[in-house]
C-alpha cells in the first residue's frame, strides 16, 4: 500500500466536497435572488403603475377643466412636465423629455397635444397598434427607444383619449444595479465559502490521510507500530481507535501464528532430523550395497520431506500475510549468476543451456535467504521438466521503480487446463511428480514483499515468468509487471 501525498488538491476529496458545497451554495443562492429580483422588480412596477394611474388622473381632469383655446396647449404641458419631475426612481442623470412623456390624441385619432422627445409621431404609431386599454397601464414599446415605455390612458369628456407614458430606463438601472451588487456579493460570499468548506474539510481529511500513511509504513515485519490519535470525540478520532484495536488483533493473531508454526515445524523436523542422522549414522555399518541404497533413498525422501514440510510453512505464513523477512540491500545481478553458476554443470549434464540477461546493477530491498530460495525452485523446475536441447533465459533490470525477474525458456510451455490456477498451491502439471508447492512457493515470496509473479506461455513457445520485487511503492511495481505481461 502507498500513500497519494503527491496528489494534486484539485484531485483531493476536499476538493471535490467544496465543489460540491459549493455549487449546492450558489444553487440556493440563485433561487434567493429570483425571487428577490422578482419581488423588487414588481415592487418597482407597482410603484411606476400607481405614480401612472395618479398623474394620469389629475392630467385628465386638467385637461378637461382647462377652456380648449390657444393656452390649452401650454397649461396641460406645464401640468405634465411638472408631473415629469416627480417621477419615481429617477436618477439625477435623467431627463424628464427622455423619460416621461405626455400625448394627447383626438376623437379622429390624431395628434392634439404632444409633451416629450421627438415629434411624438412614431408615439403616436406605437399607440395606435398597440390599442392600449385605459384601464392598466401597459409596456409599450417605440420605433427609436431602445427602453420600452410604461404607458397609461384615460379618455376624457371630449372624445379624446390621453397617454402618459414613463421610460422603463430607471427601472432596469435600479435592477441592473441590484444585479451587480447581488452578483458581487455572492461571488465573495461563495469564493469566501468554497475557501472555508475547503480547508475545514481539508484539515479534516488530513488526519484521515496521516492515518492512511501510518497505515501503509506498518509493514509485515513491523507490526508493533500504530495508527496516530487525537483527543478530539469525532469519526476520525473513532477511525484511528478503530484501525489501532484492529491491529493488536491482526498482531496478536499473527503472534499465535508463528508460535504455532514454529512448534509444528520444531515437532516435525526433530524427529526427522533424528531418524536422518540415525540412518547416516548406520549408513558406513552396511556391506550390502542394495540395502545401502535403499538407506541413502530414504535419506533423499526425507530430505525432500523437509523441503515439504519447509515449504508448506512458508506458503501458509504468506497466505496469511505472516511470512517473516529480514531484509536487506541485495543485487539481482550478482544472486542470479551465483545460482547459475550452481545449477549451470546439472543443466549442462542434461542438455541444457542456461544464459543470464543483466547489464546493470538491480538492487532490493528484500530478504536474500527466500530470494535464493525461490530462483532455487524456478531454476529446478526447470531442470525438471525441459526436454534435452532447450535453453532458459534470466534476465533482470529496472523499470518503473521496479525490478524484473524474467524466466523465459523454449520448452513445451504451461499445461492450459493449469494456467490460470498455478501458484495454487497443490496445482501441478500432468507429467509433474512434485508436491505442487515450487511456484506457490515463488509466489508467496513475491507478495511477502510486496511485489507480484505473473506466468504465461511465449507465442514461440515456452514459458515466461515475470516477477516483480519493489524498489519503491508496490502500487508502482504492479502497474510495471502488467506492462510486462501484457506484452506477451
Amino acid at each position: 500500500m502507498s500513500s497519494k501525498t503527491g496528489k494534486r488538491p484539485m484531485h483531493s476529496a476536499a476538493w471535490r466536497i467544496s465543489c460540491w458545497a459549493t455549487v449546492a451554495f450558489a444553487l440556493g443562492t440563485l433561487v434567493v435572488f429570483v425571487f428577490l429580483h422578482r419581488f423588487v422588480a414588481d415592487d418597482i412596477q407597482r410603484r411606476s403603475d400607481a405614480w401612472l394611474s395618479g398623474e394620469i388622473g389629475v392630467l385628465g381632469d386638467v385637461a378637461q377643466r382647462t377652456p380648449n383655446n390657444a393656452l390649452y396647449g401650454r397649461v396641460v404641458g406645464e401640468v405634465a412636465e411638472l408631473a415629469a419631475r416627480e417621477v419615481p426612481n429617477k436618477s439625477s442623470k435623467s431627463s424628464s423629455n427622455t423619460s416621461v412623456f405626455f400625448l394627447q390624441a383626438g376623437q379622429d385619432g390624431s395628434l392634439k397635444l404632444w409633451v416629450g422627445a421627438g415629434d411624438g409621431e412614431a408615439t403616436l404609431a406605437a399607440i395606435r397598434s398597440a390599442k392600449i386599454p385605459p384601464d392598466r397601464p401597459t409596456d409599450l414599446r417605440v420605433q427609436g427607444f431602445p427602453i420600452p415605455f410604461r404607458v397609461a390612458c384615460i379618455q376624457i369628456g371630449d372624445g379624446s383619449h390621453i397617454y402618459l407614458g414613463l421610460s422603463e430606463r430607471d427601472e432596469l438601472r435600479v435592477l441592473n444595479k441590484l444585479r451587480l451588487r447581488f452578483f458581487l456579493l455572492s461571488l465573495s460570499l461563495v469564493l469566501l465559502g468554497f475557501g472555508i468548506v475547503f480547508f475545514t474539510t481539508r484539515r479534516m481529511l488530513s488526519h484521515v490521510r496521516e492515518i492512511a500513511e501510518a497505515a501503509s509504513r506498518i509493514g509485515l515485519s513491523d507490526l508493533h507500530a500504530r495508527v496516530p490519535t487525537t483527543r478530539r470525540n469525532d469519526e476520525v478520532s473513532h477511525l484511528a481507535h478503530t484501525l489501532n484495536r484492529m491491529l493488536d488483533r491482526i498482531e496478536s493473531s499473527v503472534h499465535q501464528l508463528h508460535t504455532i508454526t514454529d512448534s509444528l515445524a520444531h515437532d516435525l523436523r526433530s524427529p526427522l532430523t533424528a531418524i536422518r542422522g540415525k540412518l547416516e549414522m548406520s549408513l558406513p555399518a552396511v556391506a550390502d550395497e542394495e540395502h545401502a541404497e535403499s538407506i541413502v533413498s530414504a535419506i533423499e525422501e526425507l530430505d525432500r520431506l523437509n523441503d515439504f514440510l519447509n515449504k508448506s510453512l512458508d506458503v501458509a505464513e504468506a497466505r496469511a500475510d505472516a511470512l517473516r523477512l529480514t531484509r536487506t540491500e541485495t543485487d539481482l545481478r550478482e544472486l542470479l549468476r551465483v545460482m547459475i553458476d550452481l545449477y549451470e554443470p546439472s543443466m549442462s549434464e542434461k542438455g541444457l543451456r542456461v544464459r543470464l540477461r543483466c547489464d546493470a546493477e538491480v538492487k532490493v530491498n528484500a530478504d536474500t535467504a527466500l530470494l535464493h530460495r525461490m530462483i532455487a525452485n524456478l531454476l529446478d523446475n526447470e531442470l525438471k521438466h525441459l526436454p534435452l536441447a532447450c535453453s532458459v533465459t534470466v534476465e533482470a533490470r529496472a523499470a518503473e521503480d521496479a525490478a524484473l525477474l524474467i524466466f523465459e525458456d523454449n520448452g513445451p510451455g504451461f499445461d492450459p487446463e493449469v494456467l490460470q490456477r498455478l501458484f495454487d498451491r497443490r496445482v501441478k502439471g500432468r507429467d509433474s511428480n512434485g508436491h505442487g508447492l515450487g511456484l506457490a512457493f515463488v509466489d508467496a515470496v513475491a507478495r511477502a514483499h510486496g511485489g507480484t509473479v505473473a506466468a504465461s506461455n511465449r507465442e514461440g513457445g515456452g514459458a515466461r515468468i515475470v516477477i516483480t520485487l519493489p524498489i519503491a511503492p508496490a502500487d508502482q511495481a504492479h502497474s510495471a509487471v502488467q506492462s510486462i505481461a501484457g506484452s506477451r
